[in-house]
């Protein structure tokens, strides 16, 4: 009975899949845990089913290896899919190291005959290929106290036009010196040099400069 359960309900998730259903919907349609969901699925790209490739893959011998890896774990090693991304590693180290998405990668090997699903395309590049981890920030070292201030725009909302009294945006220009961190703010109502420079001539600016 166990048996016939796991090839119903193995057969129907990937049927699904097969018709595009994301695996969130699949788990809601059936009533099942998304984790064993997508352990179907992904036993599934091992074994070398395509989602484009039809029903007609799934057979009691793919469905049998299938059931077989979920029950029992993963078999060492990989499917026909990964394999298949080892003879490309070249051409997709390259394509990544010239910053092409993924996604664009997955295309490029549909073109040279290369069909695997993109998850197992993603899980390749991630574990080989070190595809998403962050690269290592290079700390810059600080310069001299007064050598170097970093100057910026931010919004800072609705206040009342002196020459108007209407509302408008007010921007917030602000410095920050690298070494100490401590921000000066001067308010304006527009983004232009010869308003920076104006504010040093009004009687009475929009808002005193103050720190931030």
């Amino acid at each position: 009975m166990f048996r016939e359960v796991s090839v119903i309900e193995a057969r129907e998730v990937l049927r699904l899949c097969l018709k595009k259903y994301g695996q969130r919907a699949i788990a809601r349609m059936l009533g099942m845990d998304r984790k064993t969901v997508r352990r179907y699925v992904e036993a599934a790209a091992d074994a070398g089913l395509v989602q484009d490739g039809g029903e007609e893959q799934l057979t009691d011998e793919a469905i049998g290896v299938v059931i077989g890896e979920t029950r029992n774990g993963r078999r060492p090693g990989h499917g026909k899919g990964w394999q298949r991304l080892e003879t490309e590693r070249t051409f997709i180290a390259e394509r990544l190291g010239k910053d092409l998405h993924l996604t664009k990668i997955h295309d490029l090997l549909g073109r040279r005959g290369v069909v695997v699903p993109y998850r197992t395309l993603h899980r390749f590049a991630v574990a080989e290929l070190g595809f998403g981890r962050t690269r290592a920030t290079v700390r810059i070292a600080e310069g001299e106290p007064g050598s170097e201030v970093q100057v910026d725009f931010g919004r800072m909302g609705l206040v009342p036009d002196p020459k108007s009294e209407r509302r408008r945006v007010a921007h917030g220009l602000v410095f920050t010196p690298v070494v100490s961190g401590y921000r000066f703010c001067w308010l304006t109502l527009e983004q232009t040099t010869a308003a920076i420079i104006d504010t040093k001539r009004r009687s009475r600016p929009l808002s005193a400069a103050h720190p931030c």
